[in-house]
Parts: C-alpha cells; sequence; structure tokens
C-alpha cells in the first residue's frame, strides 16, 4: 500500500520545510499524476507496514490420519516402530488412538507380504526396520491369511491407563 508524505506547501503540506505525516492511500492513477507535476518541494513515496491480518485456520477436508499430538516425522517414526513390534511380537499394549493408526499400517504390510512380489518387498522393507522380520513376515503369512481379504488386526479396549487416565488397547494379529 503506497502513500504520499510532502514536504513543503500546497495540497500535501502545511508550512514550507516542514515534514508532515498526513498521508493518504491513493491509486496509481494519482501517483502518476503527481510525480508528473514536478513540484518544487520533492514528493516521496513511502510504503506503509501492513496492517497485521488474523490467523485463519483451514479446515482439514480430507486429512484422515489422527496427528496424535506429534509432529509428522515423529508421529511417522512412531507408527513405524509400533508396527514392526507388532509384527515380531503379534501383540502389543498402547493407547486406543494409536492402536486405531497402527492398524492401517499393518494391515497395509500384511497385504503387501500376500503379494509376494519384488515391489512390495522393497516397499516393506522400505517402512519396517528390521530386515529379517521382514523376509519371516513374506514367508509365513501367504498361508496364515490366504482365505482372509482384510481384517488382519484385531483392537481390544482395556482398562485406562492410570496416571493420566488414558484409555488404552490391545492391538493383535488375528
Amino acid at each position: 500500500m503506497a502513500a504520499f508524505v510532502g514536504a513543503g506547501g500546497g495540497a500535501f503540506g502545511s508550512g514550507v520545510g516542514s515534514m508532515t505525516t498526513s498521508s493518504f492511500v491513493c491509486t496509481h492513477e494519482r501517483l502518476t499524476a503527481v510525480t508528473q507535476q514536478k513540484q518544487p518541494n520533492a514528493t516521496r513515496v513511502v510504503t506503509l507496514p501492513t496492517p497485521a491480518v488474523a490467523t485463519i485456520t483451514m479446515i482439514r477436508h480430507g486429512n484422515r490420519k489422527k496427528s496424535l499430538g506429534l509432529p509428522a516425522d515423529q508421529r511417522k517414526a512412531l507408527l513405524r516402530s509400533l508396527t514392526t513390534e507388532l509384527i515380531r511380537h503379534g501383540r502389543i499394549t498402547t493407547t486406543l488412538a494409536r492402536a486405531k493408526e497402527v492398524r492401517k499400517t499393518a494391515d497395509h504390510m500384511i497385504t503387501l507380504a500376500k503379494d509376494n512380489s519384488l515391489h512390495a518387498r522393497r516397499q516393506a522393507l522400505a517402512y519396517l526396520y528390521d530386515k529379517d522380520l521382514v523376509h519371516a513376515l513374506f514367508e509365513g503369512v501367504p498361508e496364515r491369511y490366504a482365505d482372509r481379504n482384510g481384517g488382519y488386526t484385531r483392537v481390544l479396549r482395556t482398562m485406562p491407563r492410570k496416571g493420566d487416565n488414558s484409555p488404552m488397547g490391545i492391538i493383535e494379529l488375528v
């Protein structure tokens, strides 16, 4: 936004040689008209700071992942480690929100293992932390879940956690 601050008499100031702070917003046409007049006293253009704009809160359309109160990198690392431990042990106890989020990635890893292609194996190796666990997963899963099309995990509610009363759950492979 541009404003004029004039020096000297005339329409922009009040008194010869005095700098006034009377400023107004002008359009591009007014700016060109004043610069073409070649007034004896210098007229300069001063940019005013933009007013503070209220922050806009965006609506989370299409964002299905729970944030779990963590930044994105920490959330992804947490889900990778929980998925790795679920596949290793077959059953883990965690908060209910985390268990529901781990269910999606664990089902995806088992679906990759049922596909049993090189590309699927490389995707699982990129996600899970243990290379030997991926090889064991790809060997055992096709026989275990051959007749099942999805729903490879089960989430059970348990007693709330002592201390902060957070709802707890057990996630296990079916």
